[in-house]
């Protein structure tokens, strides 16, 4: 008799949890072996091996075809400057797509979509719109952003997430690479946003910092509030400047350091 029939059928090889079967039922996978190899080890058919799995609860799921374009789908489940950065980007230019688990990042400048790419260790891979955008399609990197406040209708609702303090600055360097706006002469900077929890946790962040910082509300033509958090002044763009620059200098739009840190040179 095999090892695993019988009473001896809940052997630890179906223990696993991470059972996969494809579209067609052909392929299924425990710790990388395949329906065929489990079947001859058990002595079961292949639908006996399903029917064991699914009698004790142990999930399924499909994995359809192989991952087309590389991608390391680990990369925000531990903090990292690189991490707090991409975060930054995504939170103010980023797009989320629950049904195709798709997160996209659009910018004019295709120049920082390489370097997202890079530090992803992602293909780049950009969509046809009209503003180029680098998509992402992982189902983990969804999950792992949805737990961290990021969802597909964040406009309205955006929050500064739970960081630890370390990496501030470089998720508030990332947010000003997607939404900020800083003055060719370098005196003032603002961050556009919608959402007034976001405005909020912005302001507290550089008044934290003790930079001179406020907030004002506009309206769009439909009579919609939105909000622009400043900094403002020499002293505290400066000031903000050696906060966010101090390494990682490669990760940033350049033109936007360029402008901040011009009174750092004089």
């Amino acid at each position: 008799m095999s090892p695993c029939h019988k009473k001896g059928e809940t052997c630890s090889l179906f223990n696993a949890v991470n059972l996969t079967e494809n579209a067609n039922n052909e392929i299924e996978e425990i710790d990388g072996a395949s329906s065929i190899v489990l079947s001859e080890y058990s002595g079961l058919t292949m639908r006996a091996v399903r029917n064991i799995l699914h009698k004790h609860n142990i999930p399924i799921r499909k994995i359809g075809q192989p991952r087309k374009h590389q991608l390391n789908e680990s990369f925000f489940k531990e903090w990292s400057n690189e991490m707090a950065w991409v975060l930054g980007l995504i939170v103010t230019d980023g797009c989320l797509n629950k049904d195709q688990y798709t997160i996209s990042i659009a910018q004019k400048d295709t120049e920082i979509l390489r370097k997202v790419a890079k530090v992803l260790d992602s293909d780049f891979v950009l969509s046809k719109n009209q503003t180029p955008s680098l998509l992402l399609n992982s189902k983990i990197m969804y999950k792992d952003l949805e737990e961290k406040g990021i969802t597909p209708s964040k406009s309205l609702t955006t929050k500064i997430p739970d960081i630890p303090e370390k990496y501030v600055p470089h998720f508030m360097r990332g947010v000003i690479d997607g939404d900020g706006w800083v003055q060719d002469r370098g005196y003032v900077m603002n961050i556009t946003t919608a959402s007034i929890d976001f405005a909020n946790g912005l302001y507290d962040i550089f008044n934290h910092w003790r930079l001179n910082t406020e907030i004002i509300t506009y309206k769009t033509m439909n009579n919609k509030p939105y909000y622009r958090v400043w900094v403002k002044g020499k002293t505290s763009i400066q000031a903000l400047a050696k906060i966010i620059y101090n390494d990682d200098c490669d990760l940033c739009i350049a033109y936007k350091k360029q402008r901040m840190t011009q009174w750092n040179e004089v």
